[in-house]
């Protein structure tokens, strides 16, 4: 029954032509697209007899109001990618006994770009999920549950010479203060509220190469999660390779799986953080501190891909963490478009944005030239004092992307802000949301090395992450790319 037939376009009518037929060689296939596109229930796929289904085709999109043929031949994903009631839909054909294959019927342009081989991973992935998400199906041995993440214990930067430097003062501008030494190799620890930072300057390893290739970025990031070896243990039947390297006497193998353009997850046992730290660092003396901002902990890591990777890494973290994606946004950049979306888990310890840049002139691409590969673009801290947090950053001597003033002409249309209020905006260069009675505040650093940048947030009761102020924020970016590549600012 395609979604899009003239006469059948619907499973039941389908469905009930086999049946009048009655011949041992017509029977119906199934496929999941063509009914949830109309929204056919689920349910009426109790009506069908199993050995009449002769095959299942499995296809997720997401939720668009466009003719069925061409939503179909353009945007069908993997199970789990896109918006349909999937589970449901599996679930009523295991009822009524069906045992025949689960097969793939995905038409995308996206895919048509990627690697065969990586395709196919996120397609057995995508089906192993589904099915065992299915209660009543038999199978030989079900998943070990989604990894539950507690928070992000670490990020770590791989960084060495004038680039290390240039991230040291980065960090000493927002209020950050080094407190640990590793016992045997170049690496240091900062603190500010519940956030570490580890700078890794080591010259070999796996940070050092992954220096060598992206330079001073992201390389690892460390997230606290409730049972180690069954986070390990779905990794691995998931296909999601693991990660070792030598370590050094009395230094710890700490459990990772490989991530986002090559970088490390690391697994830590949640509770369990102080031993690591105690184990692997000395503590350093105080030394003369900038002023702190009130950063309590990490709000967000957004990590920037390319179009057709977008999909594969949104699959990875929602079969591989329990996490749920919230809806995709189109944001404009000066010189294209950006998709975004995000995953979380239950609490919101865990936030992670995916951006997946469209044209090829956007900043997310040019950050995918100058990083070569996905990556972390830049990383959310949260704060309790917004305002507070930029005079500190301004008193720090922090470089903060400078805000245009028609931003606040806006603003004040659009919300009526009172004219204290907004000054304060103004004077912090902060941006400002609202979504009912919650509100959102957040100022921005400029790029380090071109490459990633941070941010400070105060989340008043706010859900999301303030994509109405993201094309400002990209053009105030590009303005200041363009005045530096003039010989300004």
């Amino acid at each position: 029954a395609l979604a899009w037939g003239r006469h059948v376009n619907d499973h039941r009518d389908a469905w009930g032509l086999v049946r009048d037929v009655n011949h041992p060689n017509i029977g119906l296939i199934l496929d999941s697209f063509h009914s949830l596109s109309r929204r056919v229930p689920s349910s009426s796929i109790l009506d069908i007899r199993a050995e009449k289904l002769f095959i299942i085709q499995v296809a997720d999109a997401p939720l668009l109001d466009m003719d069925p043929l061409y939503w179909s031949r353009h945007f069908r994903c993997m199970p789990g990618q896109g918006d349909f009631a999937l589970t449901e839909w599996a679930e009523a054909v295991s009822r009524i006994g069906y045992q025949g294959y689960w097969s793939l019927e995905i038409f995308n342009d996206r895919f048509r770009e990627g690697s065969a081989t990586g395709v196919a991973t996120d397609g057995v992935r995508a089906l192993r999920v589904m099915v065992d998400s299915i209660p009543e199906q038999s199978i030989a041995m079900r998943l070990p549950p989604k990894a539950a993440v507690s928070g992000i214990a670490f990020i770590e930067f791989a960084a060495t010479g004038d680039e290390a430097i240039a991230l040291t003062a980065i960090l000493r501008g927002l209020g950050f203060t080094r407190t640990g030494q590793h016992i045997h190799k170049a690496v240091t620890r900062w603190q500010q509220g519940g956030i570490n930072i580890v700078i890794n300057c080591e010259p070999e390893g796996f940070a050092h190469s992954f220096d060598e290739v992206h330079g001073g970025s992201v390389c690892a990031i460390g997230l606290s999660v409730q049972d180690v070896p069954l986070a390990l243990h779905r990794a691995e039947a998931l296909d999601i390779p693991h990660f070792t390297q030598a370590v050094g006497p009395d230094e710890l193998q700490i459990p990772a799986v490989q991530g986002v353009g090559g970088s490390l997850i690391y697994f830590l046992p949640a509770g369990d953080e102080a031993h690591v730290w105690g184990h692997e660092f000395m503590p350093l003396d105080a030394e003369m501190p900038t002023t702190p901002l009130g950063l309590r902990g990490v709000d967000h890591v957004a990590q920037t891909m390319r179009y057709h990777e977008f999909l594969s890494w949104l699959l990875y973290y929602i079969t591989l963490f329990d996490v749920s994606k919230t809806p995709q946004v189109e944001i404009a950049d000066p010189l294209g478009l950006v998709l975004s979306q995000a995953v979380e888990s239950p609490d919101k310890a865990l936030r992670i944005t995916l951006n997946g840049a469209l044209g090829q002139d956007t900043l997310s691409s040019r950050f995918l030239h100058n990083y070569l590969g996905a990556g972390v673009q830049h990383i959310a801290f949260t704060c309790d004092d917004i305002f507070a947090a930029a005079a500190a950053a301004e008193r720090n001597g922090l470089d903060m992307l400078p805000i245009p003033e028609n931003y606040y002409e806006d603003v004040e249309a659009r919300f009526g802000l009172d004219a204290g209020l907004l000054a304060s905006l103004r004077t912090g260069n902060i941006l400002y949301d609202r979504d009912g009675d919650a509100e959102y505040f957040q100022f921005y650093t400029r790029a380090f090395g071109k490459r990633i940048f941070f941010e400070v947030v105060e989340r008043r009761d706010y859900q999301a992450y303030g994509a109405a102020n993201a094309t400002i924020r990209l053009a105030a970016q590009s303005r200041y790319k363009a005045g530096t590549e003039q010989g300004e600012g």
